[in-house]
């Protein structure tokens, strides 16, 4: 969700008085009557929430909410202001969020009778369908409000135009206001983006890090991996394809945990593997332990359990890197997970195992390359909103393309294709050994890169 700008303050967004119901129109005659935009279900679902949400996994949506940009002008009734204000105020505050505290609030204002009493509070509590689509209907919220701002500045342009006041000029300066305004209250409007020369000085200094060495990415734990791709830098994607069976969720997972080792705050969004199945292999990678003895009855020896104990005592307490299990398998699980991690310790990767298995809100009918394209351009958009980078993991299929969509390859900055020469030839001379073949890559050539694949540590490792 990215933040956006506030409507502009002429444009009152939120009133429920008689001039918002009858519409003049442009020209004499009796005015309509006209319901402007505004939905209460959306308006009660947001504060709802807000109320909802101060205690236990889903205190994150809170966050997310306040982070649409909402202000207390944008709702449409005056109610659903008041309260908005109060819960602000008492997060300022540092003060806990919930009907009882946020009734106690209004009756110090004076206007817990105006917006309804305690039991309407609770009314919009129920009126939540889920918590977790708090910062939707805040956006909801926000959309209706800035039509209600457009059309008012519609209403004063044509009713000064009609009025046959002033000349030319002060017409064309009307407009000019009015839609100069409305535009920069526009919901997601960015600024003019800087001219080069404005960006030249900070350039030379980056391109100077750059050549000194000291702005490589972060480390893919292969060493000419990282040589040709120049790391993992933020705000970009890398996509690890691979047939199923190959390696790609070991090679992952072997990437998220080196960079948390030198100090990168990782996500690793597992939709395939139980939290319990990660740690076995990360304890097998990290522990050089067998994982076949890992997962049966018996297959540890003493020696190995002072292996595992030491890992914890010395890699897991220190280690920032954290397992998440969407619950819904849906990209808003994972962004929210993704969101929360960053405000909590910061975000430096993301990744995500995998595409094809995320799921997405389907409003209306799409294919289903549609709806892998609509991940992946998600997940791109999130590296960008948490200027962190992401590793999509991809399934491919048997003739070595991309399953489903052609906009996963499309939205990467890198593309990495797993490949294992003994998957088909099991005599092979290069058995165990595994090809890293980067098919795309914005930040250098295209290139073959050879590793040795130690399967039985659930890890690959230099040759």
């Amino acid at each position: 969700m990215s933040s956006t700008h506030d409507l502009p303050a002429q444009h009152p967004a939120a009133r429920s008085d008689e001039s918002w119901e009858t519409d003049p129109g442009p020209g004499p005659g009796p005015g309509l009557l006209r319901m402007p935009p505004q939905s209460m279900e959306a308006e009660q679902a947001t504060i709802g929430t807000l109320m909802s949400t101060m205690g236990g996994a889903a205190q994150r949506y809170f966050a997310e909410i306040l982070e649409t940009g909402i202000a207390a002008e944008e709702y449409y009734k005056p109610a659903h202001a008041m309260i908005h204000r109060a819960i602000c105020d008492l997060h300022k505050a540092a003060e806990p969020v919930d009907v009882v505290t946020v009734a106690a609030e209004l009756v110090q204002r004076g206007e817990l009778s105006k917006v309804g009493g305690a039991p309407y509070l609770h009314a919009c509590i129920q009126a939540v369908p889920t918590t977790a689509n708090g910062p939707r209907y805040a956006e909801i919220v926000r959309a209706k409000a800035y039509r209600r701002a457009a059309i008012e500045s519609a209403q004063k342009i044509l009713q000064y135009a009609y009025s046959e006041e002033g000349d030319e000029a002060d017409v064309r300066g009307l407009v000019e206001q009015e839609l100069t305004a409305i535009v920069a209250g526009t919901p997601g409007l960015r600024d003019a983006p800087p001219l080069v020369d404005d960006i030249y000085l900070d350039y030379v200094a980056e391109l100077e890090e750059i050549q000194n060495g000291r702005q490589l990415g972060l480390s893919y734990g292969i060493i000419d991996l990282d040589a040709m791709t120049s790391g993992m830098h933020p705000q970009n994607v890398t996509v690890i394809a691979a047939q199923s069976g190959v390696g790609k969720s070991t090679f992952a997972l072997n990437a998220a945990v080196a960079a948390a080792k030198n100090g990168a705050t990782v996500m690793f969004s597992s939709l395939e593997m139980s939290s319990t199945e990660l740690m076995h292999k990360i304890v097998a990678a990290e522990g050089s332990l067998a994982l076949h003895h890992l997962t049966r009855v018996d297959g540890l020896t003493s020696e190995d359990w002072k292996k595992v104990e030491r890992l914890g005592r010395e890699l897991f307490r220190t280690l920032p890197l954290r397992i998440h299990r969407p619950e819904h398998a849906s990209l808003r699980d994972i962004e929210s997970a993704a969101r929360a991690c960053a405000r909590k310790d910061g975000l430096d990767v993301l990744v995500v195992d995998y595409l094809q298995l995320v799921e997405i809100e389907q409003t209306r009918n799409i294919t289903r390359e549609q709806a892998v394209a609509a991940v992946s351009r998600g997940l791109k958009n999130l590296s960008v909103d948490l200027k962190c980078h992401v590793i999509a993991l991809s399934q491919l299929n048997d003739d070595g393309m991309v399953r489903e969509s052609r906009a996963i390859k499309n939205d990467a900055s890198v593309m990495i294709k797993v490949e294992r020469p003994d998957m088909d030839e099991p005599e092979s001379p290069r058995a165990g050994e595994v090809d890293l073949v980067i098919e795309k890559n914005r930040f250098g050539p295209r290139a073959t890169v050879s590793a040795a694949a130690q399967l039985h540590y659930s890890r690959f490792v230099n040759m």
